[in-house]
């Protein structure tokens, strides 16, 4: 998982290949995807990250959670996910 200012940029046949690839990383803290057409970026929503950024990328507000998938992070943190941190769920009958 890199921080800092690194793109790829590889070829790719169709949508499906980019999900497939994307996805078989160890890591889904976000992703950015900038396309004109709704149906891509409504494809693109099955990326296995956290965030999906769509025409925009590092948008952050206190409402919205944010927490990444597989390896990336624990949780969410924001919004009223970050209670769960919190919360533990108790029966007594």
């Amino acid at each position: 998982e890199i921080f800092g200012p690194v793109q790829s940029i590889l070829k790719f046949k169709n949508l499906e290949d980019v999900i497939k690839r994307a996805n078989a990383t160890s890591y889904g803290l976000a992703a950015g995807v900038f396309t004109k057409s709704l149906d891509t970026a409504n494809t693109l929503t099955a990326l296995r990250a956290g965030t999906v950024w769509v025409n925009c990328f590092d948008v952050f507000d206190a409402t919205i959670p944010h927490g990444g998938y597989k390896m990336s992070g624990i949780g969410r943190e924001k919004g009223i996910y970050s209670l769960n941190n919190y919360l533990q769920v108790k029966v007594v009958i």
